[in-house]
């Protein structure tokens, strides 16, 4: 799968008009700026170093702590324009810089934070896009967990494992679900459709999916989907809760009609 032309799919989804290989063609001019600055690296730190240089100090890519909610900020479109996002896109512009130079980057999921690896000769470097392509050790991921999470989380060692573009994709679309949910429940639907698409067999995508559809009025369809989700997870700590919720909604219909 390729992630960025992925992540742009998704994102004409809001924006039509959108020209996916016209931003393709964006990255890969990023692209050849990183390899000139690249062309004399010695080792993975001199070629982060290249990556960095062209992202950040010249290109001015940037975290955007201002306006974190902003659900631009999750349309790769938007970040590569705006040149500013969440630690998840600005990752993915991250890695498909560095594929196109032939530098091997992968995703990793920390909890409340995105960022990038790379497996070099001696040893594993973490890489934090968000704040400028900083380099951490495991240490210094785990200080940023109990940071950002108030004390609440702790890092697993399976937190620090690359992810796939898939779970890549579907915590892009996460966060949009999480962006809308609030104020605007058909565009939040929206992403949690195209989230089955990639795992039809999500349970709580499933549950989620079926919740909203209950709150834009859809209680048959709505119905249905909280049914399969007990179905497919039989001793849900919620299933009590799932299961007085369907029978809300079947009360509802019955006064409809």
């Amino acid at each position: 799968m390729d992630l960025a032309q992925a992540a742009l799919l998704i994102a004409a989804e809001e924006y039509p008009r959108l020209d996916v290989e016209l931003y393709l063609e964006r990255l890969d001019a990023l692209s050849e700026r990183a390899r000139e600055h690249a062309a004399h690296a010695r080792d993975a730190i001199n070629v982060i170093d290249s990556l960095n240089t062209t992202l950040f100090d010249e290109m001015g890519f940037h975290g955007n702590n201002e306006n974190y909610y902003d659900p631009r900020n999750s349309y790769l479109n938007e970040v590569i324009d705006r040149r500013t996002g969440i630690p998840i896109t600005l990752t993915v512009v991250y890695m498909e810089v560095a594929r196109r130079i032939g530098f091997s980057v992968k995703g990793v999921g920390l909890p409340f934070h995105f960022i990038a690896r790379h497996d070099a000769a001696n040893g594993i470097l973490f890489i934090d896009p968000f704040n400028e392509g900083h380099l951490m050790t495991s240490a210094d991921c785990d200080e940023l967990v109990t940071r950002i999470s108030g004390g609440k989380s702790e890092l697993r060692p399976e937190h620090l494992e690359p992810v796939t573009n898939k779970q890549i994709l579907i915590r892009m679309l996460s966060n949009l679900v999480g962006v809308h949910s609030a104020s605007d429940h058909r565009r939040a639907l929206a992403s949690i459709e195209r989230i089955l698409l990639i795992d039809p067999e999500s349970a709580t995508h499933v549950r989620d999916r079926g919740l909203l559809l209950a709150q834009i009025g859809d209680h048959h369809n709505a119905i249905a989907e909280l049914e399969r989700y007990i179905e497919m997870t039989l001793n849900a700590p919620d299933a009590d809760a799932i299961r007085e919720q369907i029978k809300m909604l079947f009360q509802n219909q019955a006064r409809l009609n």
